[in-house]
């Protein structure tokens, strides 16, 4: 509490200097308190959280519309310079993931080399008695590589797994933070300025011109947060289940993107556990977006069906195809949406697919195990 207490302390004079427009290397400086920040342990709800009450606090209580937006745009600078380090934190746990694959695909690689050249050897071995020791050697040193690159593979799966689950665990938390807090702290606000221009009275006009106005500011504010949380996480999900969640998604979708989706799925894919539902929610999340941004399709579709002990996601478009096996390959960060949907399926025991060929477009599977038959 004292840690906290102290940092924001030292957060509000950092951001009176930035508003007053008299501290020297400002950007450097909302950077030096961002890694004050991640030494601290602070992640970025808890930033969020101390910026607004520094802001609150510093906001002038009588001031025009011009200076309060001044004030806004100068104290959103200097939040964005101090989250700066805690983003570059993130991402760089994302790149270690990605290079980390990488080192396991050139270890494969050499892997398939070294059987080729060990059976060459062992041809050549068969007709010099004398290289027999050469020939053993080799062996062990092949099988060294090979346990080697296996216990590589498992630690690289635990770890991509570990970063899914910490992820989602974080969209979670997050999204029920800005849900139960922030969001009620807002509306508590309007109510009281509400009651406020009340009481203000016909001969206040001024106060209450301002009121309004921070009235809209507060309902946007609100609306801002609703998204941003139903984005990380969406209640539905929790709450209603997988089948409402993809519809109000599908929805929202549409129209933000023109594109109608068709979507088939039966009922019993509720039965399904919470960690299944939620890949296949976040698969077709996934996928969708990337359709709408490189796929130029006119028709995609959504379907979930039942199979003996599994259960199988389909999602189909007639845009432009791609080369799956080398995206997948790739260490590029930008093509990790790909990587995350394999890895989120394969974490539950599924298999996942890409199919995608010019003038057939793209289809991607998912198909995650369960015991029974799920009934329609």
């Amino acid at each position: 509490m004292q840690k906290i207490h102290s940092f924001s302390r030292r957060y509000q004079e950092e951001l009176r200097e930035r508003l007053r427009g008299s501290a020297r290397r400002p950007s450097q400086r909302a950077e030096d308190l961002g890694n004050s920040a991640i030494s601290g342990g602070f992640e970025t709800l808890s930033l969020a959280r101390i910026h607004g009450q520094a802001l609150l606090a510093l906001m002038p209580v009588d001031c025009t519309d011009a200076v309060r937006a001044k004030t806004m745009r100068r104290a959103g600078a200097f939040y964005l310079d101090a989250l700066a380090p805690v983003e570059r934190t993130r991402r760089a746990l994302i790149d270690g993931v990605a290079e980390l694959k990488h080192s396991n695909d050139a270890l494969k690689r050499r892997t398939v080399d070294l059987l080729a050249a060990n059976k060459r050897l062992k041809a050549e071995v068969n007709k010099k008695g004398a290289a027999e020791r050469l020939l053993r050697l080799s062996e062990k040193n092949y099988r060294l590589l090979l346990s080697e690159a296996s216990q590589m593979q498992v630690r690289l799966r635990r770890l991509s797994h570990q970063v899914l689950l910490a992820q989602e665990e974080e969209r979670k938390e997050i999204s029920r933070e800005l849900h139960d807090e922030i969001v009620q702290t807002l509306t508590g606000i309007n109510v009281q300025l509400a009651t406020l221009k009340l009481e203000a009275g016909a001969n206040k006009k001024s106060l209450s011109k301002h009121i309004s106005y921070t009235q809209r500011l507060v309902e946007r504010s609100v609306d801002i947060v609703h998204q941003f949380a139903r984005g990380l996480r969406p209640t539905l999900l929790d709450d209603l289940g997988l089948i409402p969640a993809l519809h109000a998604y599908l929805k929202a979708y549409t129209r933000r993107t023109g594109l109608q989706v068709g979507f088939s799925t039966f009922a019993g894919v509720e039965k399904l556990g919470n960690d299944k539902r939620t890949v296949l929610y976040r698969v077709a999340q996934a996928a969708l977006m990337n359709i709408s941004q490189h796929a130029a399709a006119s028709i995609v579709s959504v379907a979930i069906k039942s199979l003996p002990d599994a259960v199988l996601m389909e999602i189909k478009d007639n845009g432009r195809s791609f080369d799956s096996e080398r995206i997948l390959r790739s260490r590029k960060t930008k093509q990790l949406g790909l990587i995350g949907m394999r890895e989120r399926v394969e974490m539950v025991g599924g298999t996942f697919k890409i199919d995608s060929a010019p003038r057939r477009g793209t289809m991607i599977s998912a198909l995650l195990p369960c015991k029974r038959r799920l009934a329609a």
